[in-house]
Order: C-alpha cells, then structure tokens, then sequence
C-alpha cells in the first residue's frame, strides 16, 4: 500500500483534533491506537472496553500494549449484558453492544473534547456489522475506512512499523461464540474464555469454540486440524474442564463470523 494512505490516515486524525480510540488490542484498534498517539500524541487517547465479553488475556493485552507504545489509555466497563436486548443475542446483538460501548465512550471523549474512533476496515463492510450503525448513529468515526485500509493492509503497515500486533489472529468478542438465538449469560462466555485459554496453553493461537448447549465446537485454521487429532486427549481433557460435556472438531476449519451466515 502506498504511503499515501498513511499520509492520508494521519491528515484525517489531525484533522480531528483530538481523538478516543476504541482499543480492544486486536490488529485494526491496535494499529489506529499507534498512528494516533505516533501523530496527536497527548490529543489521543486509548480506552478499553471492559465487560464480562472480554476474554481477560485481551485486557492484559491493551494495558502491556500501551505500556509499551506510551500511550495514554484508560478502561471504561459497559453494561451491555444488563441489556435483555442484548442478552436475548438476536441478530442485532453487535448494535446493542455497541451502543453500549458509545455510551460509556461519550462521557470520556467529552472531557476531552474529542471524537470516538473505530478500527473499521474496509473488509468489515462487507459483513453483517449492526455495530457499526450503532457506533455512526452516536457520532464516532472510521478512519480506516476513510483512508482506504483493507485488513491486509492493516497488517502489512503494521508489520512496517514494526508493531507485534501486525500478525495477531482475529478475536471477535467471547459472546460471537454462542449462536444467535442462544441468551448470552456469564456462565456461559465463562465457559467459552476458560475452553479457548485452555486451548491457546496447548498452543493453538487462531481458534474459536462454539457454545452449543453442553457441546464445544472447535474452529482452527485447516492446517491445524490434524494438530488437533494429535493431542486430542489434551483437547478433550481442557475443553471438558471448562464445563462442556462433548467436544467436536469442525472439519470445516475456522471461519470468521460464522454464524452470520445463517441469518
């Protein structure tokens, strides 16, 4: 990608002014969370989402990430599973959490006179997103999007500048896992975080398990399939101490969103 699109994503930040970054610490909030701080510098600020959705080793994640990188950064919680709509998980679950996410942003990018940011990419609008209507209706902004960022270059920038998220898997929220249709409850997005640690122990970095009821459905990359069989006594063993009583393998692989597809 040329260097034009950096420039571009810089001038779209400065022109701004001043900036709140959702930062989940996955490759696209990562990515924009560093050119903003690397161009506003103290006009940029970095803020956590935190919420029972979010696996604890991402939370980890964002305060070394920004230790690191000396940004400033903050933690807001939301309330998103308070929210029966939310919770009944329809496929309008990601607008809910969304709105969730604004109206714990707002206060904080009013102290700071700021706009609310997203690490949208192009890629993203292709897909069943209701969060980002959600997010525009309040007023944050996509600068990706506005700069011409697909994810590869996303990750192909990243990896310029020499940042250690530039090849980090995808991590949609704990609560992607359970079927639309299925009441999100923290039993069982508890369940879920405890079977994919579990399982990245084992090491297996780019994964999902799939909550259906008492089974784990376990996505990874085609080439890890065969890994898995290999261990399959470790597999089964973490997955069940986790609380699922079956444990299957989709021989389908790892597909990113899978659930849309059945809306």
């Amino acid at each position: 990608m040329p260097e034009a699109a950096l420039d571009a994503l810089r001038e779209h930040l400065r022109h701004l002014g001043h900036v709140v970054v959702a930062f989940s610490g996955g490759a696209d909030s990562a990515f924009l969370a560093w050119v903003a701080h690397d161009t506003l510098g103290e006009r940029a600020l970095a803020a956590t989402a935190v919420s029972p959705s979010l696996p604890g080793e991402e939370r980890l994640a964002c305060a070394r990430l920004a230790d690191e990188w000396g940004m400033r950064w903050t933690e807001v919680e939301t309330d998103e599973l308070d929210n029966p709509e939310y919770a009944r998980n329809a496929g309008d679950r990601c607008y809910w959490c969304k709105d969730a996410l604004m109206t714990a942003l707002g206060p904080v990018a009013d102290r700071e006179g700021a706009t609310v940011v997203l690490g949208v990419n192009l890629d993203d609008l292709g897909d069943h997103r209701p969060g980002q209507q959600a997010a525009a209706e309040r007023g944050a902004t996509f600068p990706l999007v506005e700069a011409g960022f697909t994810k590869a270059d996303v990750r192909s920038w990243s990896k310029q500048l020499g940042l250690s998220t530039w090849d980090k898997p995808a991590a949609a929220c704990l609560a992607s896992r359970l079927p639309y249709g299925t009441p999100v409850t923290l039993g069982r997005l508890s369940a879920v975080e405890r079977a994919e640690a579990a399982l990245r122990h084992l090491g297996f970095s780019d994964l999902r398990v799939r909550h259906h009821g008492d089974v784990a459905r376990i996505e990874v990359p085609e080439l890890d399939l065969e890994r898995v069989v290999a261990k399959r006594s470790d597999v089964v063993a973490a997955v069940a101490a986790a609380g699922y009583r079956w444990v299957t393998l989709d021989l389908a692989g790892l597909r990113s969103g899978g659930f849309n597809q059945l809306l």
